[in-house]
């Protein structure tokens, strides 16, 4: 394993707890690193490429984990809200547990009612739903305890998956009102702090644990401005402004303790913004009813009325002036970038913590990806950016097979980068400054889910189907 790797899983482990190497416990594996390494992985992979065992698996877009022995992942199926846990060596189902729900959350026109993944250790397994609440299963899948949620005032669904650092349970939930970030007893269920987050409206990013001076933060992105947490006490430590409208993309933390924060929403380009007319203007226009609210009938056609229930906040199904202006205040203040943060601030970092800045090359949904010294971001269409993490200059860009959207984020092993498009094109990609394709390959089936690797096996769930891909000559290694 490369040096800089070593460090990055070294450092990414100790903020964590204590995870075994060849474990991926939560959405993106250890800390959301994103890659695995010491195990040979194959360049090509696709439904009769390399295929160590597929199996059916009920519909949903969480992404698997693997810890141990087994496999988990969340589904929705005959109305149910599912936990299923998998043998990991072949796919055979051990158990499943439903979540029961007064209502189904209301979710985007391509999301699901399984969107966070689980989260992992040797002990538990803990899964969330937005429709129902959190949930924790032993490995046998009796269930431990459960907090009760939502469904929540977001008509796209929740998106952020619950993390396990230590005894922890750490959740973060941003929706259009009612957001709060949340700390656990992993093993009761017992709440130990909850912090208000009522200012950040709707955000589906995973948050990152981040040591700094010994201390664990964490870190959460939110619309217009990403925060550092005490762990132990909930206790705003930073906050680093300028940061997109809508937070989609999980932060990275690279082998030398550098943060990099990815956010990207419609309407925060440098040359395309989008602009309100002031309040009383709008008023004066299209308040046909004269109530001094304006509702979605009365809104022009626009980027304003396809945002309708975004500034309707309250949900009562009418705009006020205070709604109106505050997310004309997100529409000027949205800023999209990735940006480096050292560590070690306190206080409003924007001015003094962020080593470089970065505008284009951005993607809407995947997390970036820091490999083999570089860092890497998939955008829709299928444009693979590298950049130099020491000052953010691209260093190459170009299409990778598949010119769909893309969801699920890119995970990396053995040299090798794994790419999936919402169309279920697959590439396989030599990681490097002037990275090269080496396989590309159609599913046939959608992927939404980012991909596991664990011990020289990727696990893919498409669909309708989850695979486990390998060199079989290294089976039983």
């Amino acid at each position: 394993m490369p040096i800089r790797q070593l460090l990055a899983v070294s450092v990414l482990l100790g903020a964590i707890g204590s995870v075994a190497a060849d474990d991926w416990p939560q959405f993106r594996g250890p800390n959301a690193i994103g890659m695995a390494e010491g195990r040979k992985l194959p360049d090509k992979i696709g439904p009769d490429q390399n295929v160590i065992w597929r199996v059916e698996l009920p519909a949903g877009h969480s992404s698997p984990v693997v810890v141990g022995n087994r496999i988990y992942v969340t589904a929705f199926a005959d109305k149910k809200l599912l936990t299923i846990a998998l043998e990991r060596e072949t796919g055979r189902k051990v158990w499943e547990d439903a979540a029961p729900y007064k209502a189904l959350e209301k979710i985007h026109s391509i999301g699901s009612f399984a969107q966070p993944s689980p989260a992992a250790d040797e002990h538990v397994v803990v899964t969330f739903f937005g429709s129902s609440g959190l949930y924790c299963h032993d490995r046998a899948g009796k269930l431990l305890w459960s907090k009760p949620f939502g469904p929540f005032p977001n008509d796209f669904g929740a998106g952020s998956s619950p993390l396990i650092a230590g005894d922890r349970v750490i959740l973060n939930q941003d929706h259009d009102n009612g957001s709060f970030l949340l700390m656990l007893d992993k093993m009761t269920g017992e709440q130990i702090w909850k912090i208000d987050r009522s200012e950040f409206p709707r955000g589906y990013a995973t948050p990152v644990i981040w040591t700094v001076n010994g201390k664990k933060q964490i870190v959460v992105a939110g619309t217009l401005r990403a925060v550092g947490y005490d762990f132990d006490t909930g206790k705003e430590i930073w906050t680093l402004r300028g940061r997109a409208r809508i937070a989609n993309m999980t932060p990275v933390i690279g082998p030398d303790n550098i943060l990099y924060l990815a956010s990207w929403a419609p309407g925060a380009d440098e040359n395309d913004r989008i602009v309100t007319e002031p309040w009383d203007e709008m008023l004066a226009k299209h308040d046909k009813n004269k109530n001094g609210m304006l509702e979605f009938d009365e809104m022009p056609a626009g980027e304003l009325k396809n945002r309708f229930t975004q500034i309707d906040r309250d949900k009562d199904g009418h705009i006020s002036k205070q709604e109106y202006e505050n997310m004309a205040r997100i529409f000027v203040e949205a800023q999209n970038s990735i940006v480096a943060v050292k560590p070690g601030g306190t206080g409003d970092i924007t001015a003094t913590n962020v080593l470089w800045t970065q505008k284009k090359y951005l993607p809407y949904i995947p997390s970036p990806l820091y490999y083999t010294g570089h860092l890497y971001m998939i955008k829709n269409g299928g444009l693979l950016a590298c950049l130099d993490p020491k000052d953010g200059k691209l260093l190459k860009q170009e299409r990778v097979f598949g010119s769909a959207n893309y969801y699920a984020s890119p995970v990396a092993g053995d040299g090798k980068i794994y790419l999936f498009s919402e169309k279920g094109d697959a590439s396989v990609v030599q990681a490097g400054a002037e990275w090269e394709q080496l396989s590309r390959t159609k599913f046939g089936e959608a992927i939404y889910a980012t991909p596991a690797i664990v011990n020289g096996r990727i696990y893919v769930r498409t669909d309708g189907h989850l695979y486990c891909f390998g060199l079989k000559s290294l089976a039983g290694d």
